[in-house]
């Protein structure tokens, strides 16, 4: 499983389910992220070879992308990666049997829809992570507005650090 959570957010933005990822997939779904939310200034990841990859590396150069690294053997340098990781191995991965990848598949959409806009997380002062987004939207589009009334207040947030966790 590929989990990409937004550091901010917490939102999981992408939930990708397949027998393996190589770094062309990861960039592909970090691509149809991008295209609905805009660019990460840094993407943390660990060690992994899909995100040390000479194809990764250049992707995130292109569109300027900071890459952080883990240290290896040290997963608290990302533990806002580490929570939703966790949850997804506990709530998810451990209590389902799945017969086949599509089954994983519709049942991983459905996980992350719950997660993102229904469950309530106390570290987002048990908002949704849907809910604190939208917030933290409008609160930025004030802010702004404020300082440039002759401008048009954005529709979203500034894109937040992203990072990559691939559960195998």
């Amino acid at each position: 499983m590929l989990n990409i959570p937004d550091a901010f957010t917490r939102e999981c933005v992408a939930l990708e389910v397949d027998t393996s990822f190589a770094s062309r997939r990861v960039t592909g779904v970090l691509d149809r992220a991008i295209a609905v939310r805009g660019a990460p200034r840094t993407i943390r990841s660990d060690n992994g070879p899909e995100s040390t990859s000479r194809h990764f590396i250049a992707w995130a150069r292109d569109r300027g992308i900071e890459l952080l690294h883990l240290q290896p053997g040290k997963p608290m340098q990302n533990g806002r990666l580490e929570s939703p990781n966790g949850k997804l191995r506990d709530e998810f991965v451990s209590i389902r049997w799945f017969p086949s990848l599509f089954e994983a598949r519709r049942q991983a959409k459905a996980w992350r829809l719950d997660y993102n806009e229904v469950r309530p997380h106390s570290s987002l002062g048990y908002r949704t992570p849907e809910q604190f987004a939208r917030q933290a939207a409008s609160d930025l589009s004030s802010a702004e507005w404020r300082k440039a009334p002759h401008t048009p207040a954005p529709s979203s947030t500034h894109p937040s650090p992203l990072s990559i966790g691939v559960e195998g």
